[in-house]
């Protein structure tokens, strides 16, 4: 079995690559597997990822649960980490480079809620622009300690297949990793952070 602390150094090294939200020791401490090298970790949490959307596409899931409800957003959370770090599913308590100061996410995420709730009942917008801006205003909130990008591309997701459209492609890239479509990306959700109405780009780079 590896020495702790190396895993702790390597959970460093791995997690604090850039574009990835830097984590605190204390959140980097939540690792729970033990594990020996950057790489081992990256495909510990693909698996974990991998098995959140198993249990998130089920047919008898999709038809049960509201992916427009509080509880869903921590649980699809915890679903996709919660095999790799203890602190899956639960809202930072650390203010980060990014997203709104921790003490308001509870605000911003009902605040989020409200808006979105407000666009279904009032037709607003299609179906996959609600979902492509519900996953930016997640991403802008920044709700969880790391995680967020992927999780509210997770959560849009679900949205578009419960509504019987397509999964979004999402540049057809992995974009956790650096690289031409993880820096469009980035530079569509500023683009939406600058005007949260400017969400045309992000929409058609998911669907790109």
């Amino acid at each position: 079995m590896s020495d702790p602390i190396t895993n702790l150094n390597q959970a460093t090294n791995w997690i604090q690559a850039p574009g990835n939200t830097p984590l605190t020791p204390d959140e980097l401490a939540g690792l729970r597997p033990s594990l020996a090298t950057n790489g081992e970790l990256d495909q510990f949490e693909r698996s974990n990822i991998l098995e959140a959307n198993r249990w998130a596409f089920r047919p008898r899931v999709l038809k049960r649960e509201d992916p427009f409800i509080e509880p869903y957003l921590r649980e699809l959370h915890r679903r996709m980490f919660e095999e790799t770090w203890t602190w899956a599913g639960k809202y930072r308590k650390t203010n980060k480079h990014v997203g709104v100061p921790f003490h308001q996410v509870m605000n911003g995420i009902a605040a989020v809620l409200g808006d979105v709730h407000y666009w279904l009942e009032n037709e607003t917008f299609d179906i996959e622009e609600i979902a492509i801006r519900y996953h930016h205003r997640l991403v802008w909130i920044h709700p969880f300690p790391n995680g967020n990008g992927r999780h509210a591309r997770l959560l849009a997701d679900v949205i578009a297949v419960k509504s019987g459209r397509e999964r979004f492609t999402w540049g057809s890239n992995e974009l956790k990793e650096a690289g031409p479509a993880r820096a469009e990306y980035i530079r569509c959700l500023k683009a939406a952070d600058a005007n949260h109405e400017d969400i045309r780009s992000l929409l058609n780079f998911a669907r790109g």
